[in-house]
């Protein structure tokens, strides 16, 4: 299984942003447990970060071209205001998971409302930084969609 783990805002600051919400873990420590993950059970994953919405929604868009089996997105402040790429992630047939390291529903009230999840087939939220590993786990259990 071929797996995209794509990363919104801010999200390259982890470890020194706000650690009492996300954690210590850097993005770069996560992405090496993802790829650990991954190898045990033969999957690659390519992960991914980025500041810019257009960015992300061309990444989903190159998951679709490539055919890639499944999609992480952790689309950061994107998850509350994108239809871009909610639009984006509906015109990806794979796998979509949509995961948070927090829980937005016990955070302020406009992060309550998700524009993605409509658009994914699971929402995994609150298990801070070992979500993305437990995400990739999961992942490995699931027949491979034909794209």
């Amino acid at each position: 299984m071929n797996i995209y783990v794509i990363n919104g805002p801010n999200i390259n600051l982890l470890g020194t942003r706000e650690p009492e919400i996300y954690g210590k873990e850097t993005l770069e420590g996560i992405s090496k447990e993802c790829q650990e993950e991954a190898s045990k059970v033969g999957h690659s994953v390519k992960f991914m970060q980025s500041n810019y919405e257009g960015e992300i929604v061309e990444w989903i868009q190159e998951a679709i071209m490539q055919k890639v089996d499944a999609i992480v997105i952790n689309a950061a402040a994107y998850t509350h205001t994108s239809i871009a790429i909610h639009d984006a992630l509906k015109s990806y047939s794979g796998y979509k998971v949509e995961l948070h390291i927090s829980n937005p529903h016990l955070r302020e009230s406009f992060r309550h409302v998700s524009f993605i999840s409509s658009a994914v087939d699971s929402v995994v939220a609150g298990l801070g930084t070992d979500g993305y590993s437990h995400v990739i786990d999961l992942l490995s259990d699931l027949p491979i969609k034909v794209n």
